[in-house]
């Protein structure tokens, strides 16, 4: 039982630290990429030469 009671509090300073730095990264701008959806239409797929030989 005073596993638990050590446990717990861990648990939660660790959680509350993971979402400090989520919503630093998001914040701070991490996560915007204004330019690659708008381009992805254009960009061509490239295939594996493994996948040319099969056809």
């Amino acid at each position: 039982m005073s596993v638990l009671m050590v446990l717990i509090p861990l648990s939660l300073l660790a959680a509350m630290g993971f979402l400090a730095a989520f919503i630093w990264a998001v914040k701070s701008g991490q996560f915007d990429d204004y330019e690659t959806p708008s381009m992805r239409m254009l960009m061509d797929n490239k295939t594996n030469k493994s996948e040319d030989n099969k056809k």
